[in-house]
């Protein structure tokens, strides 16, 4: 199966009749592996500092969450694991894995808790895979 496949079908796929507004499956070196047509061009220093958060939690916080020069407030994640941010009635969640950073947005009517299971599921599933 390839990259842009798992993007199509297991990120942007329908929950509960809403979907992501994007998505992207990304090394953890900030290469882009596949990402959804609708998906903001992440700058190198927005990803650095995405891996800097993973590396030390929590230095995200103070700054905030910059994609595609959107900003979203880090809110509550998993150290190390799961960076979830909030920008007005949207979000984004980012699970990292063994080689990868799993990244979804959304926008209302889909809520926080549809875009982190979609993301995390995804995520889990790499890391069973040994990616």
């Amino acid at each position: 199966m390839s990259w842009q496949t798992y993007v199509d079908d297991h990120l942007m796929c329908e929950v509960e009749g809403h979907r992501l507004t994007a998505a992207a499956i990304m090394g953890q070196d900030g290469s882009v592996w596949a990402q959804s047509a609708s998906f903001p061009q992440f700058k190198p220093e927005e990803f650095t500092n995405v891996m800097n958060d993973f590396n030390e939690p929590g230095s995200l916080a103070p700054i905030g969450l910059f994609i595609g020069s959107s900003k979203y407030m880090v809110i509550q994640g998993e150290s190390g694991v799961v960076i979830r941010g909030k920008k007005g009635s949207g979000g984004i969640t980012i699970k990292k894995t063994g080689q990868a950073v799993v990244i979804g947005l959304y926008d209302e009517p889909m809520t926080p808790g549809q875009c982190n299971m979609v993301v995390e599921r995804l995520g889990d599933y790499l890391i069973d895979q040994g990616l």
